[in-house]
């Protein structure tokens, strides 16, 4: 797994290199705009929605949505991602920390109207996916709702034939979600599949 200072490095470079992979539909981002894209349409159905971002990466997303007036909260575990975001959204409330060990405490005294993480929580164990979307469920306001946009299968069988497809582009420090099992957890959760190796999780409060 990319520690703080490559994806530091990796900063400058991520959007392109997200865009190539979308544009020839490879293995990991294929389907990453449209996901992207959904997402945002969601959150803006509600006006001036508080929307968290956990791992925000440069912004791409909540920068669109920061320009719609959306009030931005985000945490990301690379300084220079937040040092470009910033500068995209000056006013939002932006927080350095590594979410596997959970939210900045600022973050966890507010309530979201959502809570967005687009490629970001396959570096959680399933067991740590599962705890830490209860925690994020309880920060949800009454008609709140988390969106996750990722690498997301339907099935485990679907996630191996994408494995096998990969081949050595696969990568295996990355823990993908099999919304099947998850939702052993979380009955309610709902599943959008995007391109054959993305897709949308929503789940409510």
């Amino acid at each position: 797994m990319l520690d703080k200072t490559g994806f530091d490095l990796w900063a400058d470079d991520y959007d392109k290199a997200v865009s190539i992979s979308d544009e020839e539909k490879t293995y990991p981002f294929a389907g990453y705009k449209d996901v992207l894209g959904r997402i945002y349409q969601t959150v803006l159905e509600k006006k001036n929605a508080a929307v968290l971002d956990v791992g925000f990466g440069t912004g791409t997303l909540t920068t669109k949505l920061y320009e719609q007036g959306c009030v931005i909260y985000g945490q990301d575990f690379s300084p220079r991602m937040i040092e470009l975001a910033s500068g995209k959204m000056p006013n939002a409330r932006l927080y350095q920390g590594d979410f596997t060990q959970g939210l900045a405490e600022p973050l966890y005294r507010q309530s979201y109207d959502f809570i967005v993480a687009t490629y970001s929580l396959h570096h959680l164990t399933d067991e740590q996916k599962a705890a830490f979307l209860h925690t994020l469920q309880s920060l949800l306001k009454e008609d709140g709702q988390i969106l996750i946009g990722d690498v997301a299968f339907e099935t485990r069988e679907e996630l191996e034939q994408c494995r096998e497809a990969a081949g050595d582009e696969w990568d295996d420090e990355e823990i993908y979600f099999v919304v099947d099992e998850l939702k052993r957890a979380f009955p309610k959760l709902a599943f959008t599949q995007v391109s054959y190796c993305a897709g949308i999780l929503a789940l409510p409060r």
